[in-house]
């Protein structure tokens, strides 16, 4: 499993599309917090946060997550070394949460760089230090749970398809309902009580709540939920590929 996990982080880090990810997700997060005017801006806001990382990060997270692993198994269904995969000594599973994990990584280099920005505020406060870093650190948790839920999402996507465009728009369509598609619902009143129910099976509520630098084991709970769901759809996927046969 680990061999696998390493092996589809080289396959990605060895890639120019990943570092074009990366690079393209600091440099908007980048633009909207220091270059853009507006409410945006740190150094136009007045206030020592970097609240608009967290703001803006979901919306990239949208297509920066698909693009990491719209290869994941449509890359190997098409190259057709997924016969090869799944006659290794692992279990559907392992080969999941190795790919899985590969990718909350990934998310997770991404993510490093941009505490660039929590030091650049952290010394630019007056005084100094002058920013809530337990809020800032519990912020960072519910982003790091978000980018989960989109590699959730994004690996299901990659094994419904041999297509990785098709992975790709899959995945984005899927990352997007989840995060403002039951918000949407709820808010027409069309279910009287039970709307509070469907906003509350959606990803923004719960990342809204951890954003605010408050760890609510709920909120753990439903990330931790909403990702052994979509790993364990994955896993179906790959098992009804053996039942074809």
């Amino acid at each position: 499993m680990y061999s696998l996990f390493v092996k589809e982080i080289r396959s990605f880090l060895s890639s120019l599309i990943g570092y074009i990810v990366i690079v393209v997700f600091l440099l908007a997060i980048s633009l909207f917090m220091w270059i853009i005017k507006g409410e945006t801006n740190v150094l136009d806001s007045g206030y020592a946060n970097i609240d608009t990382l967290f703001a803006i990060a979901p919306w990239v997270f949208l297509f920066l997550i698909p693009a990491i692993t719209m290869r994941s198994f449509a890359d190997e269904k098409k190259t057709g070394t997924i016969e090869l995969l799944l006659t290794r000594p692992l279990t559907d599973l392992q080969i999941i949460l190795a790919k899985y994990f590969a990718g909350l990584t990934l998310v997770l280099i991404a993510l490093i760089p941009t505490l660039v920005y929590y030091y650049s505020v952290y010394k630019l406060g007056s005084p100094a230090g002058n920013i809530d870093s337990g809020g800032t650190w519990g912020s960072y948790v519910g982003l790091l749970l978000l980018g989960s839920s989109f590699v959730s999402i994004g690996i299901f996507a990659s094994s419904l398809t041999d297509n990785q465009i098709i992975s790709f728009i899959l995945a984005l369509a899927l990352c997007f309902f989840c995060y403002t598609g039951f918000e949407q619902i709820s808010s027409l009143s069309l279910f009287g009580k039970a709307d509070t129910f469907i906003q509350a099976l959606g990803i923004n509520l719960h990342y809204n709540s951890l954003a605010r630098g408050v760890i609510d084991t709920r909120d753990v709970v439903y990330f931790v939920s909403f990702n052994a769901f979509f790993v364990l759809l994955t896993k179906t996927v790959l098992e009804s590929r053996k039942w074809q046969k």
